[in-house]
């Protein structure tokens, strides 16, 4: 934590040990915060990002936590995402302050009424979050229309943040994440990673990544991703910390599907369990090809793998041998062997 204080440019341990409420209150702060919890407890889940690699089936993540999904998958390194999320946080506070703004929860209720009564008041349906919960977002005066008229067969429950998160109102700070995600290499996915834009699955990094900066001005669909889940035969599901939020949506909207909420060391025997008896997830879904490129121009010298041989993550297919070096080939997905380009 104290090296990706450094990456953050802020003492996340005192902020997260001694800070205030006042002061963690702040979206600046709270946001590298969050990721940074987020990382850290995925070291401890697996003792190297690989094991996770090799052994959970999906993976997402909610508003902010969707960086520290795409950490944990490989798409960004820990100090690419807490140098965005830095920045995302930042943007944020400063796109806050131009116009009072604010978000309410409401809590029951027909969706698809509460999507037109949010709309017929100018509000927008920031975070679709699914088991009866849509969260509202737009300015105060709005808010407290919204307070006063609330949908019918619903109850309305303001929410302590900053502004209108995931509205128009955040258009600055997408501005701003453009600019530095011009900046930041991608990788490809190691495991299926679900979108909460749509509840797609991406498998392109650089796709991955813009997203991240567009859905900071667009609507959470957290209930499309957990419909996906449930598409993809999902059996367990891990929240890391702050946990508790995305466990108790998930315990009403997927029934049978094991939770647990990773809060304390003390939870970590179970998350193990889980991850052992639900890793692996079998899909449908139609496959993700990609191509693996020498990284050196010379003679291939292949290892023992036939078209059709599976190849986990990081496994070495080959050689490339040059008059000065030779250079290993190595696979950055699981998979299955399609087709030899080069011989």
């Amino acid at each position: 934590m104290a090296w990706l204080s450094a990456c953050a440019g802020m003492d996340l341990v005192h902020l997260g040990t001694e800070g205030d409420a006042e002061t963690i209150k702040d979206t600046a702060v709270a946001q590298p915060l969050i990721v940074g919890s987020g990382l850290v407890s995925m070291l401890a889940l697996f003792a190297h990002p690989v094991d996770g690699f090799r052994s959970v089936g999906v993976g997402a993540g909610h508003s902010v936590g969707e960086i520290t999904a795409a950490a944990s998958a490989g798409v960004l390194s820990a100090e690419q995402a807490m140098v965005f999320v830095r920045e995302r946080g930042a943007g944020m506070a400063q796109a806050s302050a131009v116009t009072p703004t604010g978000m309410a929860a409401v809590v029951g209720g027909e969706a698809k009424d509460v999507v037109s009564h949010l709309e017929a008041l100018g509000l927008t349906p920031a975070n679709m979050n699914g088991s009866g919960q849509i969260v509202a977002a737009g300015t105060l005066e709005q808010i407290e229309r919204l307070k006063a008229e609330p949908p019918s067969k619903a109850r309305v429950i303001p929410l302590q943040v900053a502004g209108a998160f995931h509205t128009e109102h955040m258009t600055p700070a997408v501005e701003r994440l453009s600019v530095f995600a011009r900046a930041i290499s991608t990788h490809d996915p190691r495991i299926p990673l679900v979108s909460n834009k749509d509840g797609l699955v991406v498998h392109d990094g650089t796709r991955v990544l813009r997203r991240l900066v567009s859905q900071v001005s667009n609507p959470v669909r957290w209930d499309l991703t957990m419909e996906t889940f449930k598409a993809m035969g999902v059996t367990g599901l891990i929240e890391v910390p702050p946990a508790g939020t995305l466990t108790g949506l998930a315990k009403r909207a997927l029934p049978g599907v094991e939770t647990l909420a990773l809060k304390t060391p003390d939870d970590l025997d179970a998350a193990h369990r889980m991850v052992r008896e639900h890793g692996q997830v079998d899909t449908d879904l139609e496959p993700a090809w990609r191509l693996v490129i020498a990284p050196a121009k010379g003679t291939i010298e292949r290892a023992p793998l036939d078209e059709g041989d599976t190849i986990t993550p990081g496994e070495t297919i080959g050689q490339v041998v040059t008059a000065r070096d030779a250079y290993n080939v190595v696979a950055p997905h699981g998979g299955r062997i399609i087709e030899w380009l080069v011989e």
